[in-house]
């Protein structure tokens, strides 16, 4: 039985303000280990495409989730200086490797994530180490000169990262099983760049603190997440700009009672009375809101639109929007319009909602 593996999780949101690798030093403790899992569920070849129809209906979502990520490669924060034996101070990688990067070898040896990345260095020498990084679009070698900073022992300078967790909250899943969350990428919180994944799952989350949201100060919500083949809820295929997505194990352990509901184009949205779905308060329920203003530029793919939260049990629970209602799905005159995004942080009234249509195109 794999061990189970406990950890308190704050959320995923994208707030709108108004606007080293160190020989075994890691930049990151942001989650335990986590085992290996069975995948389950509908598979990929199954669930791949989605249908027309089937998009114009879908489950609706509301449930927080926890979500975990691994990237795909050991994603490069910062540089660093060492100390090196003799006193001086190096910066080995400086100029060499940006934070964005991802190595994916080190002399020519694949790595998958920073254990990997460790033990490479464990091995290295007072030659040249080859680094083998992805950069955008592009494969490039670099050469680095590792720093001796204690007899036979080595550093290269680089602030590492190879994994993300945190909430949010499932907007929807279609018949075949494909889900859609948060509505917004994940980005990393110190490169601010859009982390690119190599796996992820979402597991069953209990929430245990609501922080009430002011002007200024976004609310937080934080859970509990337990990293076992129980709570596995599905897996994680992709982070975009329009939220995460991927496959759900069963329905049944997402669900209670699925509600089915048709989706809206965003024509059919107008400015005026809607409704959002979510689990503040121990249970699911929709709270009043207003949509007050929409964008068809398309400019941004996930602020379509603005809106504004009326209900005057929501505005006492939480203020408003908070840190961990990404994803909620919005509904309008019986239809999915979208899901909440973004909100105000000198107003936790108000915030951003992306179009249901720019989640589905993902899916």
């Amino acid at each position: 039985m794999a061990e189970n593996r406990t950890r308190r999780c704050a959320s995923f949101f994208a707030c709108l303000l108004p606007g080293l690798l160190c020989a075994g030093i890691l930049c990151l403790n942001t989650t335990a280990d986590v085992p290996d899992h069975d995948t389950g569920g509908v598979s990929a070849e199954a669930s791949a495409s989605t249908s027309a129809a089937e998009k114009e209906k879908v489950f609706l979502g509301g449930m927080p989730v926890g979500i975990y990520m691994e990237t795909d490669g050991v994603m490069v924060l910062s540089t660093e200086q060492i100390r090196d034996t003799e006193g001086n101070c190096q910066t080995p990688a400086s100029g060499l490797v940006r934070s964005g990067d991802y190595i994916t070898a080190v002399n020519h040896r694949e790595i998958k994530d920073k254990s990997d990345l460790l033990e490479e260095v464990d091995r290295l020498g007072d030659g040249n180490v080859t680094l083998t990084l992805r950069r955008n679009s592009s494969i490039l070698d670099v050469q680095i000169v590792p720093a001796e900073y204690a007899p036979d022992k080595y550093r290269l300078g680089i602030w590492v990262r190879d994994n993300v967790q945190g909430l949010g909250t499932i907007t929807f899943v279609t018949e075949s099983g494909r889900f859609g969350a948060l509505g917004h990428g994940i980005h990393d919180i110190d490169t601010e760049m859009l982390m690119s994944i190599d796996s992820g799952k979402i597991y069953r989350t209990t929430i245990r603190d609501i922080t009430k949201g002011h002007s200024g100060s976004p609310g937080t919500m934080e859970g509990i997440i337990v990293y076992n083949n129980y709570n596995i809820l599905g897996d994680i295929e992709k982070n975009t700009g329009a939220g995460i997505y991927g496959t759900i194990k069963g329905s049944d352990a997402l669900f209670a009672d699925p509600v089915s509901v048709r989706t809206a184009k965003k024509e059919e949205i107008h400015t005026g009375p809607a409704t959002v779905r979510c689990y503040v308060d121990n249970r699911m329920e929709e709270y009043e809101i207003r949509v007050t203003d929409i964008d068809m530029s398309g400019n941004e793919v996930n602020k379509g639109f603005v809106i504004e939260v009326t209900d005057p049990d929501l505005l006492e629970m939480t203020g408003g929007i908070i840190q961990g209602m990404s994803g909620s799905p919005i509904m309008q005159d019986g239809k999915l319009i979208g899901a909440v995004t973004h909100v105000f942080v000198q107003d936790s009234t108000k915030g951003y909602g992306i179009f249901i249509e720019n989640m589905l195109n993902e899916v």
